[in-house]
């Protein structure tokens, strides 16, 4: 029994006739021997109610909807007041007279209001039962003649049944009592009826029962029978209701300290609002914030910070500037993936299928990703290296990022450093400041959404610094495996974990790069490619990208392989392949512009309609020298773009023994100028030269395209030959080219980046490369293009540089010399390879 099932008296209509509602006893009738009720009829109009009981001496309101229910009551109320209340058995929309009850009650119609909607509101009196005798019309609605039945009292001297009613009164009282909520009038209703039939109708009809019950309750018509039934329903619920009563008297026992302070705030709360201190929503936008944080599951220190700032923030007025400073602060918190996690697919073969599908050759790089791949697979939790791709520019270092995330299934994320200067950048702003924010990292960590992402540091040789610090020191504790568990940024102030986070970063240029940020990552080289790799490339990737890019379906344009030889030889001069996709572009653009205008259906593309398109070739292939001159040599350069053919020339006039320097030459380049002459200087005996040339000549060196910065000592040995070559008059072969450092006891020390000076090389028509002796081992490295088509001669000092470099019959000059200085004149020739 519960105060909206039992014993509710307002008058609220209830959807008895055809709804799902129960309707409620809106309160009690005369007795059932009242004179003054009318006269019960032979024969009734049935009204069919479903999913209710109505008993005798209640008034209930029923809610009317069949259109055979209003109209009987249309055709029945003008005639007489008593209709048949009976209970369906069924949930059929029209039921006839097998679908109810045998047994019903007549009642009364008090009042009966019309709704909007064209249903109706009646409140009915419950009188007597009676039972259905025999069915005398069924269309537009059931009459039937009905039998009233009268109830069978106990003799006035069974003390036994007086009793049960005694004891069903008391147990009803104490039934109201320990349920919360339940009118007054119910207490008084019950303690004022004195009829023991009347009492157990108002009980059962209130009762928390199934229809089949309540209308075994109704079929009874024995009285003694019906009270001892109620009583027994009446001491089931009263327990059940002792049992709520005590688990809520344990659970208020049990009250939390998180509830008093619910409880205390909703107290401050309320009165905030009567002092008007408190706007609407503050104290949701607070549980929202709280629920968010909730559902982010912060680690118990960084919920701890979180709490102060809700603390604070339900302290402050909600005008002052700091609220919104500290929501967009916890928003940040909550935002941020604490627990989230995307699942490794660690499939090596899949991981191969992506990388292969992504990239053309770069077999190493590949095998070592693979590695890598493979660690995480034995040792999910071990710190794996920080990698960083370093090669020139479009050689795919990006993409393979993008490659790595995609084989392990991971988000992935981008940050490009160039140009970056400020260390808050990378740490984060203070809170302090106006507008300020969390860094670069943690702001790619919010919007990806995982714990564990790829994230690619592009272009780290491009940071600066400044007077507002060095982003490259920041990133010290973010590339450090041991150190970026517990990394703190500025603006979230906590701690938060980026161990399981894959770093890999990019660059052109090592040196660029400080040397304790360099020890933290495994630089893999990415070299540029040869020109049979970049044909592959481009007709494996580019084309079809470019074709799908310019809306042609592959048999609207079709590539010949000479015409992407031509635009590689003819139109591009770069390691990678980004200026070759773009001329592939402009190419597809153009067959695209004709087929659009319908002067063609389709087109193959040949080296004809590629300088149709292109226009004149933009580079020279054969750039190397055209014939030999004493003073100029070819060297080999590095750069961040690949590698370099790099002209050197030195000339000599009338002066006081001074030399001049053109061509843009950094320091290093300098000093590998004078160290080159003072070799020269000091070798003049071997050289043929007079010890006077010196002091009577100026000379000249200059290193074309001047408008490019150069440096470095890799071009020591080429200084060293241009000028003894000036000054013995000795020309140099035009189809060698050369490159290594130089000391002044004559050794020739190794270099970098010999795949990409070797690339330059064999791209500007050099047959035959001087390299160190001590880069022998970097040859195993070299494409076997490379190393098909080049000759490589070992070096070991200037002498051997001299032997390879000079020409055939000047070599023989200088051998003799050499050999009349003290040698032993049977030195052969340098190995080459």
């Amino acid at each position: 029994m519960t105060a909206k099932d039992n014993f509710m008296i307002d008058p609220t209509p209830a959807d008895g006739e055809g709804g799902q509602q129960n309707p409620h006893v809106i309160g009690v009738a005369r007795k059932e021997d009242d004179p003054d009720q009318p006269v019960i009829p032979e024969t009734l109009p049935i009204l069919a109610i479903r999913g209710l009981v109505v008993f005798p001496g209640t008034v209930v309101p029923l809610t009317v909807r069949r259109p055979t229910s209003l109209k009987l009551l249309e055709e029945s109320l003008p005639q007489s007041k008593v209709i048949g209340l009976v209970t369906q058995q069924t949930n059929e929309e029209s039921p006839g007279p097998d679908d109810l009850y045998k047994i019903g009650v007549a009642a009364n119609v008090l009042k009966l209001i019309r709704q909007p909607d064209g249903s109706a509101v009646i409140a009915v009196q419950a009188m007597r039962r009676f039972a259905i005798r025999k069915v005398v019309l069924t269309h537009p609605f059931i009459k039937a003649e009905v039998e009233v039945l009268w109830p069978i009292m106990p003799p006035k001297e069974d003390k036994e049944f007086e009793a049960a009613v005694r004891n069903l009164r008391e147990t009803a009282l104490r039934l109201i009592k320990v349920t919360p909520d339940v009118p007054e009038q119910a207490r008084a209703i019950i303690e004022g009826m004195q009829d023991p039939g009347q009492m157990a109708d108002f009980l059962a009809s209130n009762l928390n029962m199934e229809v089949p019950d309540k209308q075994q309750l109704l079929e009874e018509l024995d009285v003694a029978k019906r009270v001892r039934a109620v009583q027994l329903r009446v001491s089931s619920q009263y327990e059940i209701a002792q049992l709520q009563q005590k688990l809520q008297q344990d659970v208020a026992s049990q009250f939390t300290d998180a509830q008093r302070r619910a409880y205390l705030r909703e107290q401050i709360k309320a009165i905030q609002r009567e002092l008007g201190e408190e706007p609407e929503g503050a104290d949701e936008q607070i549980e929202e914030l709280r629920k968010e944080l909730e559902e982010a599951q912060l680690p118990p220190e960084v919920m701890e910070q979180a709490e102060k700032e809700l603390k604070r923030l339900r302290a402050l007025p909600q005008a002052s500037p700091e609220v919104s400073v500290i929501v967009g602060y916890l928003e940040s918190l909550a935002d941020l993936p604490w627990n989230k996690r995307s699942e490794d697919n660690l499939d090596l073969n899949q991981a191969q299928k992506i990388l292969d599908r992504d990239h053309y050759d770069l077999e190493k790089v590949k095998r070592r990703l693979i590695e890598f791949l493979a660690v995480r697979k034995l040792n999910p939790r071990g710190r794996g290296p920080i990698l960083c791709f370093l090669g020139p520019p479009g050689v795919g270092k990006t993409s393979l990022g993008q490659s790595i995330a995609d084989a392990l299934g991971r988000k992935f994320a981008r940050m490009s450093l160039g140009g970056i200067r400020d260390e808050a950048e990378i740490r984060g702003h203070r809170r302090t400041y106006i507008g300020s924010m969390p860094g670069r990292i943690i702001q790619e960590m919010r919007r990806v959404g995982t714990k564990n992402p790829v994230i690619m540091l592009d272009e780290i040789d491009k940071l600066g610094a400044d007077f507002r610090g060095d982003p490259a020191s920041a990133l010290l504790e973010v590339l450090d495996p041991r150190q970026n568990n517990a990394f703190v940024d500025r603006y979230i102030d906590v701690p938060f974990d980026l161990s399981e986070v894959i770093f890999i970063a990019t660059a052109n240029y090592m040196d660029a790069v400080p040397a304790p940020l360099r020890d933290r990552m495994e630089v893999i080289e990415l070299p540029g490619y040869t020109e049979r790799e970049k044909l592959e490339i481009a007709k494996n990737y580019l084309v079809v990208r470019q074709l799908e890019e310019n809306g042609l379906k592959p048999e609207q344009c079709q590539w010949e392989k000479s015409a992407l030889s031509r635009v590689i030889e003819d139109y591009t001069r770069e390691a990678g392949v980004r200026e070759l996709e773009r001329q592939i572009g402009a190419v597809c653009r153009g067959i695209a512009a004709r087929v659009a205008r319908g002067e063609i259906q389709a087109m193959t593309v040949t080296p004809q309609i590629v300088q149709e398109m292109l226009g004149p070739p933009r580079y020279i292939r054969e750039t190397r020298l055209k014939t030999s001159k004493p003073g100029v040599v070819t060297g080999l350069a590095y750069t961040p773009i690949g590698g370099e053919v790099l002209f050197i020339e030195a000339t000599r006039y009338p002066g006081k023994g001074n030399i001049t320097l053109t061509g843009q030459i950094g320091n290093v380049m300098r000093e590998s100028v004078q160290a080159a002459l003072s070799l020269v200087r000091s070798r003049v005996k071997e050289l043929g030269i007079s010890a006077d040339a010196f002091r009577d000549m100026d000379i000249h060196v200059h290193v074309p395209s001047g408008a490019v910065p150069k440096d470095g000592p890799s071009a020591g040995v080429a200084m060293f030959t241009a000028i003894a070559s000036l000054f013995s008059d000795t020309p140099v072969r035009s189809e060698v080219a050369m490159t290594g450092e130089v000391t002044l006891r004559g050794l020739v020390l190794p270099i970098g980046g010999l795949k990409e000076k070797t690339l330059a090389a064999l791209r500007a028509g050099i047959e035959e490369v001087i390299i160190p002796k001590l880069n022998e081992k970097d040859l195993f490295d070299l494409p076997e293009e490379v190393k098909n088509k080049l000759k490589f001669t070992l070096a070991e000092n200037v002498d051997d540089v001299l032997r390879a470099a000079l020409e055939r019959e000047e070599e023989e000059k200088i051998h003799n010399r050499l050999k009349g200085s003290g040698g032993d004149g049977t030195k052969p020739r340098p190995r080459s390879q």
